[in-house]
């Protein structure tokens, strides 16, 4: 198996999918449960870096991807949103797409969720920062600010990837 980067972080084990050009993975620090990415192998800052295979594919797997999100986490419908650019709100400069899956009630608001993929709580890259910080028990370094979320582990990811490789591996595709 190769490595697998999203921006600068190696994420292969979080990848629960993998296409010709794209890969699905799961998410550091999700807005909602079932929050995904899915990205395209080569790392480019902007959709219009992506080739016409590269954005086909892309949006075949984000396709692929989101029956079996809704499914799994029993979504009645999906935010799919791709920050493109960093004065969009992108914060590592890799195109991905977001899966978000969404319940009635889930949030005060239907369109909070924009609000929290702009917020300082929702930036990957500070995310994964974090993650390297937290020490092996799963508990924060005394110097990480005080966000309301905090990434998961490693353990709580790489077992996410597995349940979300065995339910693509059926019948969705």
């Amino acid at each position: 198996m190769s490595v697998i980067h999203f921006g600068s972080f190696v994420v292969t084990r979080q990848v629960f999918y993998r296409s010709t050009h794209s890969f699905a993975l799961v998410n550091v620090k999700p807005l909602l449960p079932g929050h995904v990415l899915v990205c395209p192998f080569r790392i480019v800052p902007r959709v219009k870096d992506l080739s016409t295979e590269e954005i086909a594919d892309l949006f075949v797997t984000v396709q692929k991807v989101s029956k079996v999100i809704e499914d799994v986490y029993k979504g009645q419908s999906l935010n799919i949103a791709i920050q493109d650019g960093p004065l969009a709100g992108q914060s590592v400069p890799h195109v991905h797409c977001h899966i978000i899956p969404r319940r009635l009630d889930d949030l005060p608001n239907v369109d909070d969720v924009y609000q929290l993929l702009n917020s300082k709580d929702a930036d990957i890259e500070l995310s994964f920062q974090q993650l390297k910080s937290i020490n092996t028990v799963g508990f924060s370094s005394p110097d990480l600010p005080d966000l309301e979320r905090n990434p998961r582990t490693e353990e709580e990811m790489w077992a996410e990837a597995e349940m979300l490789q065995a339910k693509m591996s059926k019948s969705y595709l």
